[in-house]
């Protein structure tokens, strides 16, 4: 007898049922105490909290309003969560996992903190990102994209950013929003202004 893959299947449109409660779209949740302190030395975060969002659009400019983004990023220090630490009772300590579907308008919002820089390939230290997945109805496979942050200057020489064309790089930038603290980023699927998304 032989096995067979199980083939890939469509994500959504029920992406609501059973995972309202797995949502976490405030990253700084458990910090609290340790923001107002100023620095969580347990998780190595810094005070700083920042607001991301935005909307998902299809090629048509319309809505996508049953889509699920999960983002992934290091604390402040460029470290990711460590899961013994994890693990251990009474962790408050910064997850830097985050998860969130889009509301009738297309939109999403996070609340994080600004990672600190990881090492890339070959060691070179890549500008401060956020990895996201994005799972919606249609997509077999979810689609795996960054937000880097505006004005960096290490978004110049961060080896995964220097794979994209430069006239298609804007679209992984956040933009200043319209209140201090807060960044726009924006998903387009596909169209002139498709966000850029990588093959993994």
């Amino acid at each position: 007898m032989s096995l067979q893959a199980t083939p890939s299947q469509t994500v959504g449109p029920y992406l609501h049922i059973g995972l309202n409660w797995l949502i976490t779209s405030d990253l700084t949740s458990d910090l609290t105490s340790e923001l107002g302190g100023g620095v969580d030395t347990r998780a190595g975060t810094s005070a700083g909290r920042v607001t991301i969002a935005g909307r998902v659009t299809d090629g048509n400019g319309r809505v996508v309003n049953d889509s699920l983004l999960e983002i992934w990023q290091a604390n402040a220090h460029g470290e990711y969560a460590d899961p013994m630490r994890v693990a251990a009772p009474g962790f408050k300590g910064f997850l830097g996992f985050g998860r969130c579907t889009t509301d009738d308008n297309g939109g999403f919002q996070f609340t994080t903190i600004k990672p600190g820089a990881v090492a890339g390939p070959g060691g070179q230290l890549q500008a401060p990102h956020i990895a996201v997945n994005l799972f919606a109805r249609g997509l077999l496979k979810q689609l795996v994209t960054r937000i880097y942050f505006p004005g960096e200057r290490s978004n110049e020489t961060d080896p995964v950013l220097q794979l994209v064309p430069l006239a298609r790089r804007a679209t992984l930038i956040a933009k200043p929003g319209a209140r201090s603290g807060a960044l726009e980023w924006n998903v387009v699927l596909r169209g002139d202004n498709e966000t850029v998304f990588f093959d993994c």
